[in-house]
């Protein structure tokens, strides 16, 4: 056992010291905020789209989806369609209008955009755009903190807290240390690694029970209803609203933050044809591998959650494979938490600190003031994770990465989607559908589902999709009130 669990550190050590190089090599190259936010916008195509797919997916995907899978079969597929329309739209309709205006306007952060877009000289769409990111990227980075306790207590056994501090301190070193830069290097080595896991393992499984009509037909022995991808029967609305928060998590791809900063940090709007067919392709074979992980592990270890990825790989992979598994999930978390610590430190320091409260700052000393706050608001995210871990064992990492990608899709996508394609699009109409997005999510992840005859519905559809529909009539409502227009169609 001892020699065992020894080989799987060889492939963890591996994987974590590449990282520690990483932020070490991109800390020599860190000169001025903007190396430190966007990578000095010199990025090429294949970077970014490993980077962005890397940054968009997260210990859901390892975890969560396969766990999906497992648990309720077939219909997660409609994860992977909702996913791969997110992923089309953003790229192919939103990220050549979002880098034109952001190469015109020289921004450097999504708040910078908001507030060039519109013109807004009080600040007040900045100061919204940088308060929702740090709350809500603070819990999104706090579920990668609580999903890497779960990896390394599911895969080594190791103590739940100690696991999550760990994967923690690895985050934090490179993260503060590398900022931008050091997170897409990151990002294209862990996604490179997410992507031929996710491929790799559901070929391995096939290929040892012979092939795919052995999986159909031991689902359909285990419960024919995971074969099926319409509701449950006798769901009835409530079965139909599940299909359709499925089929709309990919909503958070169309102008989220975290996404939408690295069609900012492209060299050229040329590069986004081919980045739009790396990240689709990525896209489709890594999330369907995923859930045919889960399925696979439901047919041969009759396994229904979450330990899904760890229980088949133990059941099919050699010990030092079992390793770099390992390292392949913390690649899903933490090439997320990194790229949200520096979107949530330029938030805080950039859009607020330097914007807002002192404009003469100078550019080329934010950056010590940026790793600084990186590591304030990483500490305040650990607390955040181990508290909930106490309160609330029955968790899932699934329920955990949703809230908090939904409250970033639901203040932002809404807004970024009216900005680049309605010229009547006003600032206060941004700042009404940002703030009613912001809101919404906490009142329809635990309000709405108590409510009379429509809860059960509202808590079927998740928070995401009525959150994101509310912000985007208020948005529309409000511009169409004022009847002004502040600026020409971009």
């Amino acid at each position: 056992m001892a020699d065992d669990m020894g080989v799987k550190m060889i492939g963890l050590g591996i994987y974590l010291g590449v990282l520690l190089v990483i932020g070490w090599a991109a800390s020599r190259r860190m000169h001025d905020i903007r190396d430190y936010v966007v990578g000095g916008k010199r990025l090429g195509y294949w970077s970014v789209a490993f980077s962005a797919r890397a940054t968009g997916e997260s210990a859901w995907l390892l975890l969560g989806l396969t766990g999906m899978g497992a648990a309720i079969g077939v219909r997660a597929f409609w994860v992977v369609a909702g996913e791969i329309l997110g992923v089309a739209g953003a790229w192919l309709l939103l990220a050549r209008r979002f880098k034109r205006l952001t190469d015109r306007y020289d921004s450097v952060t999504v708040p910078d955009y908001l507030e060039s877009r519109f013109g807004d000289r009080s600040h007040a769409l900045r100061i919204v755009a940088a308060a929702a990111l740090v709350v809500f990227v603070t819990i999104y980075v706090s579920a990668q903190i609580d999903a890497t306790g779960q990896a390394f207590e599911k895969f080594l056994g190791w103590n739940y807290f100690v696991g999550a501090i760990v994967g923690f301190a690895v985050v934090l070193l490179y993260t503060a240390g590398g900022g931008f830069l050091a997170v897409v290097w990151s990002d294209v080595f862990q996604g490179t690694m997410m992507f031929l896991g996710l491929v790799i393992l559901p070929v391995v499984g096939l290929i040892g029970i012979g092939g795919i009509d052995p999986l159909i037909e031991g689902l359909r022995a285990r419960d024919p209803a995971l074969l099926s991808f319409a509701p449950p029967d006798g769901s009835g609305m409530v079965g139909v609203a599940g299909i359709i928060a499925l089929l709309c998590i990919g909503i958070g791809f169309l102008g989220s933050p975290q996404i939408f900063v690295r069609f900012l940090a492209l060299r050229s709007e040329d590069e986004i044809e081919r980045g739009a067919t790396v990240a689709l392709i990525w896209t489709a074979l890594a999330d369907s591998g995923a859930v045919l992980i889960g399925l696979l592990a439901r047919h041969l270890l009759g396994v229904s959650g979450e330990a899904a990825l760890p229980d088949l790989v133990a059941h099919l992979m050699p010990g030092f494979a079992i390793g770099l598994y390992i390292a392949i999930v913390l690649a899903a978390i933490m090439s997320t938490a990194d790229s949200l610590l520096v979107l949530a430190a330029s938030a805080a320091v950039r859009d607020w600190y330097q914007k807002v409260l002192h404009p003469s700052f100078a550019d080329e000393d934010l950056v010590a003031t940026s790793r600084i706050a990186t590591l304030l608001l990483a500490a305040v995210a650990l607390a955040l994770a181990l508290s909930v871990a106490v309160a609330t064992p029955e968790r899932t990492i699934f329920w955990f990465v949703i809230f908090g990608w939904s409250g970033i899709a639901a203040t932002f996508c809404p807004t970024i989607i009216l900005s680049l394609y309605w010229n009547r699009f006003t600032a206060r109409g941004a700042l009404v559908a940002m703030v009613i997005g912001f809101a919404s999510v906490p009142f329809f992840k635990f309000v709405a589902p108590s409510l009379p005859v429509v809860g059960a519905v509202l808590g079927a559809l998740e928070e995401l999709v009525p959150a994101f529909l509310l912000s985007a009539v208020a948005g529309v409502g409000v511009s169409l009130l004022e009847g002004k227009r502040f600026l020409r169609r971009p």
